[in-house]
């Protein structure tokens, strides 16, 4: 037994056994990038235009000229100086706003889309310049198939972006030309002027129409004073209000003028005008075309002459906007214009950034591009500071933005937990469910501090209808800040849904937690368990990173690879989860440590990517971003070991002994061991793979029942293979002589791989040890079905007196026998009888003595008493089986007991097998026979005095009155083996004369062994002495 398993110990030792995980974590590949710009944050395996590979690695803090912007690095897999190089997106700049990309954190979020090999980068924090301030609302990138920039996405517009063009009356009558002057600068002064703010032209009108300056010509508050500082006063005869209107309407707004930048008209006019009857159809225009119009009439020409302004003032209120009070001024004089420049400003910005659906303010720090996700008919992006940082979704389409207004969430985030700041839109993925499609997944890590999910659908019409939510179960957790979709069996249908909470507390350390929710057909998320680590330490952020990757380890379903960026002291691990049905396995399969691979890797596992085969071996890839690094873990292909032994002969035929070895007749075999291997993931086919083998019999004795011919052998072979061709080698061995044919000798082939460090990995759920049992031939017919037909024969020695013969079924049982003897013959008149037994059964005045083979049989019998009952013995016949035509004459003696004596005695005899009997009529045989005992009692008799003589004068005269004193002494004694009950003994004293005289008169009687009150229940046992004394 010692032998046995330091030799199993050597073969796993020698052969290299253990799991199969199949990330190789011995050839990986480092690329390595600038640490100060956090590259590796991000990371995505990426194909470009022509099919070639990249990585996509995200560097937030990069620098691009004197500013950090952050951006995007693209690296060649297949170039041995890794090949990155940045894309220099941060460098990108939108001529129409007034943008600050310093520290925007561009590439913070990386998202490729495989449909058209393009892909997003976002810097969430990208703001730009609006009136006094700045807002973060985010800044998107999309990159093409060619690594060209195509196209921006930003939610939200500057409050001030519009278009305003000032219509200044110059005719004669306006005086002085200076106060107009002033005012217009004054105006100008409170305009932001800049890309993506206010742009502004002014015209001038009297008889005639003059554009003073383009929309577009100027770009600064400073550049556009200048100009107005030199406007000169045209003059006219005439005021031509309505043609100054129209022109203004109809190109200055188009010289320059911005699509979707909001459009103001301020009109200025000191009189009536000679073209009214043209206002109606002027004004009417202009309200088809959106234009808001402020309009201010100066008095000071009807003051000056007493004119009454009625009429004016009414023109003047029909060229305003509705309603007057907010669109309308009137001031006595030009001098007092300067008076409502104020009132002017706020009344215009007060119009500026209101619509319909109420929402630009709400984005106006919506950081989208937090996170962001492909769908099919868009983009979906996360906007965690949207409606004051409670978060949102926005999508961009091909047909424009998707904004759903915040009355969107109010059943889910309520108005009174509005200053927790839910961050929704942390994260954001969607879902496809059997009933009703695509549902969008969205992260609110901060909400009531315990963190929520929603799930939901959005049209592009902006409705947004939530179906569920999900809720963390601990404070602080971070509870939906990283979700992921997993469609197990790849029907392109969910099956799980994972929630991660990266700081949630356990066990007195901040470890973090991945919940797992099943996806219903009824669209339920059921909660169905977690996965958790128990060996991390504080801060392990498990979860931080969610990577649903294809089937890595060839079992049909596809798995899951899990970040943990701080664990190991901020040096980082991935957990690789693989999954079988509908589930993801709770216990990790493979743990993969930045310390195992390469030294100073620090928050490994902080972004992983999974999804293709970056090596074009045919198996899928990871790419694990760490600071300042990534790592590309390349998978294993997967395969099999099919192994099959069979033997020639088939059986051991122990009667033919067909060779020798060591100097003795032995049975010779040969065993054909065939390898195959199979591929459970791809490889190429014509990959020679190095396996190695070891043979070995399991015999577990000192001596065993086979050898192998060639002790060589027990050393672990190596063997090429190609996929798919099997390679056979005959291994010799030989069977010795035994007595054990019951069970069959087990031949062992234990399989492995000539290295563990390279090349494919053997798949862990398939065996590696190969037992293959060996039988022993049973020497009955081909249907190998022992036929026996045992048969049982049996006298005993107990007789009668007369003439030796048998009285009936009664038995005399002499006085001086101790033993009982059964002869019996147990013959086999069938086939080979495997695992032949005899059992013994008798009643308890018998005890069992011995079993005694009469002949010179080689059949031996081997008895032992069953724990229960106590009167039975089970005797193994010739073990493991009786021959054919064989038989075995034996005797049993037993022994009377001196204790329990019965009326009767009884032995049962059955014998029976494993095999099926022919005839079970004779295999058992009853002894039963009635028992007298033979008594051997010796009585004595003796007296004193020995004699007395009686005269015949002498009576007892009076009673009381004794006479000489005479004892007799009677003693009764069984010399036999056996007691005897119910014992009587008649004792008669003459007490009268024939005359009537009294002789004798009793006056004492005791007995030595029993009570005289208990004399008539006496009985002595063997050898026992009773004595009785009588004085007279």
């Amino acid at each position: 037994m010692e032998y046995y398993c330091l030799l199993l110990l050597w073969i796993c030792c020698q052969l290299g056994f253990n799991n199969c995980f199949n990330i190789d974590t011995k050839t990986h590949k480092i690329i390595k990038g600038p640490k100060q710009a956090q590259f590796g944050y991000t990371v995505q395996q990426h194909v470009a235009a022509g099919g070639e590979k990249w990585l996509l690695v995200g560097a937030p803090y990069e620098m691009n000229g004197p500013h950090q912007t952050g951006d995007v690095y693209k690296c060649s897999i297949n170039r041995r100086n890794n090949g990155c190089s940045k894309l220099n997106l941060g460098r990108i700049s939108l001529t129409n706003v007034s943008e600050r990309k310093d520290k925007m954190r561009l590439g913070m979020t990386l998202t490729s889309n495989p449909v058209d090999n393009s892909f997003v980068a976002c810097g969430p924090l990208w703001s730009y310049e609006c009136g006094s301030s700045y807002y973060s609302t985010g800044i998107c990138s999309r990159v093409n198939a060619s690594f060209k920039f195509s196209r921006t996405i930003i939610y939200g517009k500057c409050e001030t972006y519009m278009d305003i063009v000032i219509v200044l009356d110059g005719s004669n009558s306006i005086y002085p030309w200076y106060e107009v002057q002033a005012f217009l600068i004054n105006i100008l002064q409170k305009f932001y002027i800049g890309p993506g703010q206010i742009q502004v032209g002014v015209l001038q009108y009297g008889e005639k129409v003059v554009h003073e300056f383009k929309l577009s010509d100027y770009k600064s508050v400073e550049e556009v004073v200048k100009r107005a500082r030199s406007i000169n006063q045209r003059g006219g005869e005439e005021t031509n209000t309505a043609l100054g209107i129209n022109v203004a309407r109809s190109q200055a707004f188009k010289h320059g003028g911005r699509r979707g930048a909001k459009k103001v008209m301020i009109v200025i006019t000191d009189g009536e005008s000679h073209d009214s009857a043209d206002l109606q159809q002027v004004i009417k225009d202009c309200e088809k075309d959106g234009i808001t119009r402020y309009a201010i009439a100066v008095l000071g020409y009807y003051n000056r002459r007493g004119i009454n302004p009625e009429a004016f003032l009414n023109e003047i209120k029909y060229i305003a906007s509705d309603p007057d009070d907010k669109h309308f001024f009137n001031v006595t004089d030009e001098a007092a214009l300067k008076d409502i420049v104020d009132a002017l400003g706020e009344r215009i910005f007060s119009l500026e950034g209101t619509s319909k659906n109420g929402t630009a303010f709400g984005l106006q720090m919506s950081q989208a591009g937090f996170s962001a996700h492909n769908v099919e008919d868009g983009i979906l992006v996360g906007a965690v500071g949207a409606y004051d940082w409670n978060g949102g979704v926005l999508k961009e389409t091909r047909q424009g933005k998707v904004v759903p207004p915040k009355s969107s969430y109010s059943l889910e985030f309520p108005e009174e937990l509005k200053n927790h700041g839910a961050y929704l839109g942390y994260t954001v993925t969607s879902v496809v469910s059997a009933r009703n499609g695509r549902l969008i997944v969205a992260g609110a890590p901060r909400f009531n501090h315990t963190g929520k999910v929603i799930i939901f659908t959005l049209k592009n019409s902006g409705e947004l209808t939530i179906l569920h939510s999900l809720k963390g179960q601990q404070i602080g957790s971070y509870y939906g800040s990283e979700i992921a979709p997993v469609d197990i069996d790849g029907d392109g249908i969910t099956d799980n849904l994972l929630v991660a909470a990266p700081m949630f507390f356990s066990g007195g350390l901040e470890k973090g937690k991945v919940y797992i929710y099943r996806l219903t057909e009824l669209n339920r998320f059921i909660l169905e368990g977690a996965l958790e680590i128990h060996n991390g330490g504080q801060n392990a952020r498990f979860g931080s990173a969610l990577a649903p990757v294809p089937d890595v380890n060839g079992d049909g379903f596809n798995d899951l690879v899990v970040g943990a960026p701080l664990e190991d002291d901020h040096k980082g691990a991935i957990y690789v989860f693989f999954s079988q049905q509908s589930r993801i396995l709770r216990k990790y399969k493979q743990r993969i440590a930045a310390a195992d691979l390469a030294p100073g890797l620090q928050y490994f596992g902080r972004s992983i990517h999974g999804t293709m085969d970056m090596n074009n071996d045919g198996s899928v890839d990871l790419a694990v971003g760490s600071l300042g690094a990534v790592v590309l873990l390349w998978s294993r292909s997967v395969i099999r070991i099919y192994t099959t032994v069979r033997f020639e002969p088939s059986k051991i035929n122990i009667f033919v002994k067909d060779c020798q070895r060591g100097g003795k007749d032995v049975t010779c075999m040969s065993a054909i061991v065939c390898l195959n291997v199979t591929a459970r993931t791809a490889i190429p086919p014509a990959q020679e793979i190095g396996i190695k083998y070891n043979v070995s019999i399991a015999e577990r004795r000192f001596n065993p029942r086979a050898v192998l011919d060639n002790p060589a052998k027990l050393q672990p072979q190596n063997l090429t293979l190609l996929p798919g061709v099997e390679t056979c080698k005959h291994i010799y061995f030989h069977v010795m002589e035994t007595t054990d044919y019951a069970r069959p000798i087990v031949f062992v082939v234990q399989v492995g791989l000539q290295g563990s460090d390279h090349g494919p990995v053997l798949d862990d759920s398939w065996p590696t040890v190969m037992r293959t049992e060996l039988p022993f031939w049973n020497g009955c017919d081909e249907d190998e079905r022992c036929m026996p037909d045992l048969a049982l024969q049996s006298t005993t020695d107990l007789m009668t007196r007369n003439e030796g013969r048998s009285e009936g079924l009664w038995r005399i049982i002499e006085g001086n026998r101790r033993r009982m003897v059964v002869d019996v013959r147990l013959e086999n008149k069938g086939e080979n009888a495997y695992s032949a037994r005899l059992n013994i059964t008798y009643t308890p005045n018998l005890r069992f003595s011995s079993l005694i083979v009469k002949d010179t049989s080689d059949i031996k019998i081997d008895c032992y008493a069953e724990i229960k009952p106590r009167n039975e013995k089970i005797c193994n016949v010739s073990a493991p089986f009786m021959r054919a035509k064989s038989q075995v004459s034996f005797r049993l003696e037993f022994e009377f007991s001196p204790t329990v004596v019965l009326d009767h005695v009884r032995v049962v005899l059955e014998a029976n097998s494993d095999g099926e009997e022919t005839n079970a009529a004779d295999n058992s045989e009853e002894i039963y026979y009635s028992l007298n005992y033979e008594a051997d009692l010796l009585f004595t008799r003796e007296s004193h005095p020995s004699r007395y003589d009686i005269k015949s004068e002498l009576a007892l005269e009076e009673p009381g009155v004794i006479g000489p004193p005479f004892n007799l002494t009677f003693q009764i004694q069984n010399l036999g083996y056996f007691p005897v009950r119910d014992l009587q003994l008649n004792i008669e004293i003459p007490e009268m004369s024939k005359n009537g005289n009294r002789l004798l008169q009793i006056s004492d009687f005791y007995i030595d062994k029993v009570s005289p009150e208990s004399l008539n229940r006496t009985r002595s046992g063997p050898e026992e002495k009773v004595k009785g004394f009588v004085k007279i």
